[in-house]
């Protein structure tokens, strides 16, 4: 089952259920339910309308209203979107903190690296997180953004990220994928002139519209093994990312459990996970974005997120 965020009529912003490519509006479900269960969630769709984040922080009422739909989908006609009254945006549009992003997490990334600036780094021993503000989130079909006033050198780079269900801190790797709701697709776009500029990653990778993610969260039930899935780029139908995520050097697990360490995780973060090899900036001749571009970033069981690249409107 996947959860996401749909925009009505351009305008009004609803969690939604999808199953069997249907968009399903979440509060008309719980409604069509009429479950006592269902309280507190059902005093709160009935003031503000639910989000996402209020079914990803209830677990147990998302997979409710998921088993009811796959059970019986007819019962729950009324509940249904029509499509071309509504679209997908960014699962979780407005996130309540940073997301959290994993550096250097694949091997053949790093060598990449190193090949391209005639290095020699050695595999990190721990964890090298970074993170993009609420800011830089888009959701599918929206414009990457290329402001040449700013950034010359944008670049793509696909991942799995994994979202949040149940908070904590300090949570061990045994029990890390138990905090686990669901995965997206995420670019983490990067202006690498930025990121060489300042000599560090946040300021490269923290634009507006240099997070694209979505199109919708797939349930952690869904996934049998994130470990083993293939993450793919395109850059105008030009396979230029194909890996596996076994090949992270650093497990889910593990990332959870170092970045929780004396920080606490939240219902609705967001972590992603790290970019195989096959960038821009390590092509031989490099490749930028340029606008015009078509960014397909596809993982398996997961999903699609589409983007073209947009220059920023002119000042004059």
């Amino acid at each position: 089952m996947k959860l996401g965020t749909a925009l009505i009529q351009g305008r009004q912003q609803v969690a939604v259920l999808i199953f069997n490519d249907e968009l399903y509006d979440a509060n008309a479900l719980m409604t069509a339910l009429g479950d006592s269960a269902m309280q507190p969630l059902g005093r709160i769709a009935g003031v503000r309308g639910l989000s996402t984040i209020d079914l990803i922080e209830n677990e147990s009422t998302f997979l409710l209203l998921a088993q009811a739909l796959e059970k019986e989908p007819g019962s729950f006609a009324n509940a249904r979107l029509v499509e071309k009254e509504c679209r997908l945006i960014a699962p979780i549009p407005r996130p309540a903190k940073n997301v959290f992003c994993l550096g250097r997490n694949y091997a053949d990334h790093i060598q990449e690296d190193n090949d391209s600036r005639g290095m020699n780094t050695e595999l990190p021993k721990y964890p090298q997180f970074f993170t993009k503000p609420p800011t830089s989130v888009i959701g599918p079909d929206e414009a990457i953004v290329l402001d040449e006033k700013v950034t010359r050198r944008l670049d793509y780079e696909v991942e799995l990220a994994v979202v949040i269900g149940r908070g904590g801190r300090d949570i061990t790797a045994a029990n890390a994928m138990d905090h686990v709701f669901g995965y997206t697709v995420l670019n983490d776009v990067t202006a690498r002139d930025l990121q060489r500029r300042h000599d560090q990653w946040f300021k490269g990778k923290a634009l507006d519209t240099s997070c694209p993610m979505g199109p919708f969260i797939v349930h952690a039930s869904s996934v049998v093994d994130p470990h083993d899935l293939r993450i793919q780029l395109y850059v105008n139908d030009e396979l230029r990312q194909d890996a596996n995520t076994s090949s992270m050097i650093f497990k889910i697990p593990q990332i959870i459990e170092s970045l929780s360490a004396g920080l606490t995780l939240e219902p609705g973060d967001i972590i992603a996970t790290g970019t195989p090899s096959g960038v821009g900036y390590a092509m031989d001749p490099r490749q930028f974005l340029k606008a015009g571009d078509l960014i397909r970033c596809h993982v398996e069981k997961v999903g699609t997120v589409e983007n073209v690249v947009r220059p920023a409107p002119s000042s004059d």
